[in-house]
């Protein structure tokens, strides 16, 4: 036997105890005639002391230890003279009978604490230590307990965990697939699945009504913070449903998991937006709720002045930051420098400072006040709602793009005001997404989600529109998850009538060739009773990253790929030798 107890089990209810514990050495301190080591694992921190009384072979051992290696230790559980409230065994330590070297370590190369001394690629290169850092250790430990809960919830609301095939046939619409050639058919290639959609549908077809799988994805794209090449999803379908269905059941599980893993009731039931009422308001289809300041038209006000800019813009909008009228000239330059940066897109920017004199009248200071007056900076701020120590800006252009500018700098605002706290959870859902997005480069529509997504039943005569306008007109019966201004989960009522999905895939560009050597499969099982069907996934290692309070998901995966997707520890991807590619058909 190694240990009795972990390194974070004792307290003052095991004084006098014998017991012993193994792990790594966190630190050695030397005071005088005594000797304190942290002694660490997964479960916490316990200090092991030896003194002058100590026998004499732990003395020796004494001598030879180091940070991070790997020892067994022996002794009587006292009680501290010096307490540290900041850990569960700050109250105890260990009195040193005996101590055995399990394992020797070289100096790490950078401090394994909760604040680490290494940058992020050094840390990525030494994965295996990194994963030693309290942080790293909460991040994975929440991630099972988010499995788990999952599991236990969707195993007694009657659904089935099935595993898909991880070696498909590339279909590739979205994002790229991520290939496996073949030895045994060689010329051919597997690829990865980005999801496993067909496969759930076809598990409706075949009368398993309720289904999820916690599952590894693939997808070849450019990376960020909150992306990887390989993730995990929560994947769910469901049989004879409608959209109210679907989301019932999944807003079940998602206040369940707050509740489990966090400790949080959230209000039922979650606010439901539309998409387009989000894109007005937000300037994002994954709108943080968490802040006001929503966006505001001003085109009917400045349709006839003599400022061309907005003159000639289709859409002018506008957002009022509370507190925000006392920023300096400088800061306000730095703020429009900051909306024309590529990433943004912006012209520029307009502002209106609305401050209240000494005789109680307000004022309004624009950049723009050679073309506006008072009464009409005055109606601005009726719009927006703007009152005494608030500051108004303003931005112009095509009307999406500048609702999606004007979104990002509500956001940033959020940020600078500090408005966004992680601890404060948002949820809500938002629907009617656009069935379809038209592409002006391909000069073609593609899936706002994918092309198994159902139109909404009131917009079918649209969508067997031959007019492009009224197929940019067809809502999807879709539905996606936000938490905190990330999308979490996406998911729609599908399609499950072949005459049906042949339109889609004839909407969406494709020839009957291309669906048949693609599709056949798919659309061949519609002909053999397909029920209604719908349902949702939820990236994972996403939910992970908001619930622990992190911006990047790397946390919360064990071993993920940096920015270029690969893997630093192992340096992959890598090249294959002369004889594998000679097996495969590839030399």
């Amino acid at each position: 036997m190694y240990r009795t107890h972990t390194c974070g089990a004792l307290n003052l209810s095991h004084a006098g105890q014998e017991v012993q514990l193994a792990g790594w050495i966190q630190r050695i301190r030397k005071l005088g005639g005594m000797t304190f080591i942290d002694l660490r694992d997964r479960y916490g921190i316990t200090q092991l002391v030896v003194n002058q009384d100590s026998p004499q072979e732990v003395n020796t051992v004494l001598e030879d230890l180091g940070r991070e290696y790997v020892i067994t230790a022996k002794g009587t559980v006292v009680e501290r003279s010096s307490k540290n409230p900041k850990i569960p065994t700050g109250e105890i330590e260990i009195l040193l009978k005996g101590v055995e070297i399990l394992s020797r370590s070289q100096t790490p190369p950078f401090t394994i604490e909760e604040e680490s001394d290494g940058g992020e690629e050094l840390r990525s290169r030494y994965r295996y230590l990194d994963l030693r850092r309290p942080p790293l250790q909460k991040a994975i430990a929440l991630r099972h307990k988010m499995a788990q809960e999952t599991r236990s919830y969707l195993s007694q609301c009657g659904f089935l965990e099935i595993e898909t095939p991880f070696l498909i046939k590339s279909t590739p619409e979205g994002a790229r697939d991520f290939v496996v050639p073949s030895r045994m058919n060689q010329g051919q290639f597997y690829a990865l699945p980005q999801s496993p959609q067909t496969f759930k549908q076809l598990l409706m077809i075949s009368g398993y009504d309720k289904y999820f799988q916690i599952v590894r994805c693939f997808r070849d794209e450019d990376l960020r913070a909150d992306r990887q090449p390989e993730f995990t999803q929560i994947d769910c379908e469901m049989s004879f449903v409608e959209r109210d269905d679907v989301l019932a059941q999944f807003e079940g599980l998602i206040l369940h998991l707050f509740k489990s893993v966090l400790g949080k009731d959230i209000p039922a039931p979650l606010p439901r937006i539309p998409w387009k009422t989000a894109m007005e308001k937000y300037g994002s289809d994954k709108p943080d709720i968490r802040f006001e300041m929503l966006l505001h038209d001003l085109t009917p006000l400045t349709r006839d002045t003599e400022f061309s800019v907005f003159r000639n813009a289709a859409y002018v909008g506008a957002i009022c930051v509370q507190g925000a009228a006392s920023y300096t000239r400088k800061q306000l330059d730095e703020l429009t420098e900051w909306v024309r940066r590529p990433q943004i897109g912006a012209a520029g920017l307009v502002y209106v400072r609305c401050t209240k004199g000494s005789d109680g009248v307000m004022t309004y200071k624009s950049s723009v006040d050679k073309f506006f007056d008072r009464e009409a900076l005055e109606s601005w701020a009726r719009v927006t709602g703007a009152g005494d120590g608030d500051l108004i800006l303003v931005m112009s252009g095509e009307r999406m793009k500048t609702l999606e500018a004007l979104g990002v700098l509500r956001l940033e605002m959020g940020n600078r005001l500090e408005l966004r706290d992680k601890n404060h959870y948002a949820p809500l859902w938002v629907y009617d997404f656009p069935l379809l997005e038209w592409d002006e480069e391909t000069q073609r529509f593609y899936a706002k989600h994918h092309p198994f997504t159902a139109p909404k039943p009131e917009d079918l005569d649209k969508f067997y529109s031959d007019d492009p306008k009224d197929l940019e007109q067809v809502n999807a019966n879709a539905y996606d998850f936000v938490l905190n201004g990330t999308e979490v989960g996406g998911g729609s009522v599908r399609i499950h009538d072949s005459a049906m999905q042949e339109r889609m895939f004839k909407v969406l560009g494709m020839s009957p060739e291309e669906v048949k050597a693609k599709f056949s499969f798919i659309i061949n099982a519609f002909q053999y009773g397909a029920p209604p069907h719908g349902g949702i996934a939820f990236g994972f290692d996403r939910w992970c990253s908001l619930f622990g309070g992190s911006e990047s998901i790397r946390d919360f995966i064990a071993f993920p790929k940096n920015n270029a997707g690969r893997d630093l520890m192992l340096d992959a991807p890598s090249e294959i030798d002369a004889v594998q590619k000679k097996e495969l058909g590839l030399s």
